[in-house]
């Protein structure tokens, strides 16, 4: 079963640059990605959107095994921060 929880974009979106809501899920992001993670940062940026925590939560090793190297940036046609939207999840899973 999954909870969710209506304020974790609030939480997670303090930061003025969490901008996942721009993400198109075109998918470019994994295709570009050197580390080959599936999961990022489509399926996490949609989780944060949708309020799941506990499934940001139980990806924690994903958001932390990310290079951030910004090819997924560079390459993104929505220009998503995605680097910066993991160092703010990051920082929010540290909390």
């Amino acid at each position: 079963m999954v909870q969710v929880n209506p304020g974790f974009i609030d939480q997670v979106g303090q930061a003025k640059t969490f901008n996942a809501a721009a993400c198109m899920n075109c998918g470019v992001c994994s295709a570009v990605c050197p580390m080959g993670i599936e999961l990022l940062p489509r399926k996490l940026f949609r989780y944060v959107l949708l309020g799941m925590e506990d499934k940001v939560r139980d990806n924690s090793a994903t958001i932390y095994s990310c290079l951030l190297c910004k090819m997924c940036e560079v390459n993104c046609p929505a220009g998503v921060h995605i680097a910066e939207n993991v160092r703010t999840l990051r920082y929010y899973l540290y909390k």
